[in-house]
């Protein structure tokens, strides 16, 4: 297995001189590891001098009618939110299977915050989350002042551990957020029923679970309380930043729908419109939290192009599973037969006899133009989530036995057969070179 990270008494994770420390770091193509989910400290920055050329960890598969479609926005003087987002809303809608409520917000975490707030979860309330996701997860249920849960997660999938929800059910909980980690499905018919069993509503954290199913069904149109998905700029669907909130409560709906932009009980495009009278009330006091018709330009052209776009991630996934496989690493979980797995996100572990710690893989392979990321950094290592909730290594020994072990590879539509080459070899270079393969 690579070199563990040593922890500290206190739970912290102990300094390592030869890991570099990471600030602000920049990709080719725009994204910035700054920004919500590109996280991951250990993401290694490309030196622009270096060669062969950088091939970036992640990058948006933007087409000519996307381009088109924002040019055409621009000329139609309506870049607010307005007609592009409502159809974008019902094309997601027709996606999922017409019998939803689609709101478009400008990230998933606006699009949690609103879930959680529209089911009443407030202060003295307490909502189950993995420990193994982004801080997001979390941070929206602080948002309304209620207290977040944290349970380990499975060793093969690193999604949820349904044997250990049940356990973290006290009598002041009130919902569960399970997340889609990778693009592989929770098991949400375990879910279902142990929130049905104590009267709990789920919220799926879908950031990274389009177009993911479960049980042939799309995630999104199962029977959770609400479901949020991401269109960050590293995401399947990509509008730079977005999300969607779904829903089949139509009082959630509404109350999204309305919290979204300040309380206001009227939507700005039929207050402003030809014909609009400009009256409205606020009635709460909201968030803003609107998705452009800008994003939603782009948001419009991706979704039609999503399968073809997954149908790529699957190529290059399967490429992975089969190359990689003769090497020191735990690969990712497949679907399930008949399932799809988004494939948003590649993370690979280190295994025992690797000859190298996950650091020096990184480095490895950035000497090689190759990004990558770690996804993620658990919860309970962070000083907030740590101190906070009194959290410490040995509560959550799967999420951080695989976080001393992850490495994240690039995937995304827009690498060519080369760069999947490219990744392979590296990976067989420095992995081989320290096994003796």
């Amino acid at each position: 297995m690579g070199k563990r990270v040593r922890i500290g008494d206190n739970g912290r994770p102990l300094a390592d001189r030869r890991t570099r420390t990471l600030r602000k770091t920049s990709f080719p193509g725009g994204i910035d590891a700054s920004d919500g989910d590109v996280p991951g400290h250990c993401t290694r920055a490309l030196d622009p001098g270096s060669h062969p050329a950088p091939l970036p960890f992640a990058r948006p598969d933007i087409g000519e009618d996307e381009i088109a479609e924002v040019v055409s926005c621009l000329r139609s003087g309506w870049l607010g939110t307005g007609p592009r987002c409502a159809q974008f809303e019902a094309d997601f809608a027709t996606h999922l299977g017409g019998d939803v409520a689609c709101i478009s917000v400008n990230s998933a975490t606006a699009g949690l915050h609103l879930a959680v707030e529209a089911f009443g979860i407030g202060p003295g309330d307490e909502v189950i989350v993995p420990v193994h996701t982004f801080t997001a997860t979390a941070e929206v249920v602080r948002y309304v002042g209620a207290d977040p849960v944290f349970v380990d997660v499975e060793p093969g999938s690193l999604n949820i551990d349904v044997s250990k929800i049940e356990a973290a059910v006290t009598p002041r909980t009130r919902a569960i957020i399970p997340v889609h980690y990778a693009g592989l499905a929770c098991d949400m018919a375990a879910i279902l029923k142990i929130a049905r069993r104590h009267d709990l509503r789920v919220i799926e954290d879908a950031a990274h679970a389009l177009p993911t199913t479960f049980n042939g069904t799309r995630i999104g149109a199962l029977g959770s309380d609400a479901t949020v998905f991401s269109f960050y700029v590293t995401k399947t669907l990509a509008t730079g930043e977005g999300g969607m909130l779904v829903t089949r409560n139509a009082e959630v709906a509404k109350r999204a729908k309305v919290m979204r932009l300040h309380g206001i009980n009227r939507d700005v495009f039929d207050r402003y419109r030809t014909g609009g009278n400009w009256y409205y009330e606020v009635i709460a006091p909201g968030f803003k939290y609107n998705l452009t018709d800008m994003a939603a330009a782009i948001g419009l052209h991706q979704l039609r192009r999503l399968n073809e776009m997954h149908r790529r991630r699957q190529q290059i996934a399967e490429a992975y599973l089969a190359r990689l496989a003769d090497l020191p690493l735990r690969l990712p979980l497949r679907a399930r037969a008949g399932d799809l797995h988004s494939w948003h996100l590649f993370p690979v572990r280190l295994t025992e006899g690797a000859g190298l710690s996950r650091d020096a893989l990184v480095d490895s392979l950035a000497a090689a133009g190759i990004g990558t990321s770690v996804h993620y950094m658990p919860l309970h290592l962070h000083p907030y989530w740590r101190d906070s909730c009194h959290l410490a290594p040995e509560g959550f020994p799967v999420s951080t036995a695989a976080y001393e072990a992850l490495v994240s590879l690039p995937i995304y539509s827009k690498m060519t057969d080369e760069d999947v080459d490219r990744v392979i070899a590296a990976c067989h270079d420095a992995l081989g070179r320290e096994t003796g393969r």
